[in-house]
């Protein structure tokens, strides 16, 4: 009986350059992928278009706090919305509303508003800002 290895196993010598430029391109791939994901995620996060950043705020009684803060805008012209809320004294939040900023020609301005609680009020603060405006705080 004479079995040849080539029969047996099939051609080895020819297989090992394939292989190797499948495992080259894949490696590419990954890389080329892991790169573009970056790219994306620093674009949309790194840099907020709208900045809300709390200045001050004051207990006016104890359902109601009012709140200062700054906004600054890359586009001055559009307008924001920020949400504002009150927390009690463990920390959990006992009231919020959301604050239309609108369009002006300085890039940062000042608000002040007032929030209801449903709690004793410790504290006001900025949750967050952006540029997507709900229609329902847009102006007729």
């Amino acid at each position: 009986m004479t079995d040849s290895k080539p029969a047996r196993y099939g051609d080895t010598q020819g297989s090992a350059l394939p292989r190797r430029l499948l495992a080259i391109a894949l490696g590419a791939l990954a890389i080329a992928t892991v790169a573009a994901i970056a790219v994306v995620g620093y674009q949309r996060f790194a840099t907020a278009e709208v900045k809300g950043e709390l200045y001050g705020y004051e207990v006016l009684d104890d359902q109601t706090v009012s709140v200062k803060f700054s906004v600054t805008r890359s586009d001055p012209s559009s307008p924001a919305a920020c949400i504002v809320r009150v927390r009690s004294s463990d920390g959990s939040e006992t009231g919020r509303r959301e604050v239309l900023i609108p369009p002006s020609e300085s890039a940062t301005v000042q608000v002040t508003t007032t929030v209801k609680s449903s709690q004793q009020p410790a504290m006001g603060d900025v949750y967050g800002c952006g540029s997507d405006v709900p229609d329902y705080l847009r102006s007729p």
